[in-house]
């Protein structure tokens, strides 16, 4: 019970943003737990750096619910919990030419999966002395961001970036109901990073910088914020 757990979802790629945040968050001793669906691929990448893997499926509610409780026998509580699982961007995409089953099965994973979460894990998180709940979001679910926001984005990306207005909207509501309790969410949205090869010659920063600015929402101090949007530490308007 000394020791502070952290679970991290979607880490299925060696340059990925949830690989890189877990490997921050070991640095900051937590003993992390990373998944993913596929198990071979996070056995893999749990051996490179002595992380605990663990199949995921946060579309499945069995499945999110056998690791709420496996967790539990193992370690009694959660302290960190990173929704980072994501997919379904829809780049050069139209909002009339969306396939409905595509935008389901999107929201099913950019926004439900974080919900199933967030329930599933939610008792673990009370019995932390410091929990906190990040949400993996992206300035494309915003109105604020400069290149990314919705009215601006060079490429539209309508599913994608509804589901991640959707998902800070959610943010805001579970924050509201934590009110007087310890657990403190927030949705971060890392900025545009290298987590493709190329990626850097288009703008994109370090993998490093993205995952330290959801790292930095896992560290909060107890007098820290809840319920908002973050990059960098800095509040994104959304």
């Amino acid at each position: 019970m000394n020791k502070k757990i952290a679970l991290v979802t979607g880490v299925s790629r060696e340059m990925g943003l949830g690989f890189e945040i877990a490997k921050q968050l070991q640095k900051a001793n937590f003993d992390v737990i990373i998944s993913a669906r596929k198990l071979e691929k996070v056995l893999e990448l749990a051996k490179e750096i002595g992380a605990i893997a663990e199949q995921l499926d946060i579309t499945d509610e069995q499945s999110v619910n056998q690791l709420a409780s496996k967790i539990s026998q193992e370690f009694g509580k959660l302290d960190v919990l990173i929704n980072n699982a994501g997919a379904f961007f829809d780049q050069g995409a139209e909002p009339l030419s969306a396939n409905m089953e595509f935008v389901k099965n999107a929201l099913d994973t950019n926004l439900l999966g974080a919900w199933r979460m967030i329930k599933a894990f939610h008792p673990l998180l009370e019995k932390s002395d410091h929990p906190r709940i990040v949400n993996v979001s992206s300035g494309a679910g915003s109105f604020g961001d400069p290149v990314f926001g919705l009215s601006n984005h060079f490429s539209k990306v309508p599913v994608y970036g509804i589901t991640k207005l959707a998902l800070n909207g959610l943010t805001v509501k579970f924050a509201k109901q934590f009110e007087g309790s310890k657990i403190k969410i927030n949705s971060v949205g890392p900025g545009f990073t290298a987590t493709y090869p190329g990626t850097e010659q288009w703008g994109a920063r370090p993998v490093g910088e993205g995952a330290k600015s959801v790292v930095w929402a896992a560290l909060l101090p107890d007098d820290g914020p809840s319920g908002g949007f973050f990059r960098d530490g800095k509040r994104i308007d959304w």
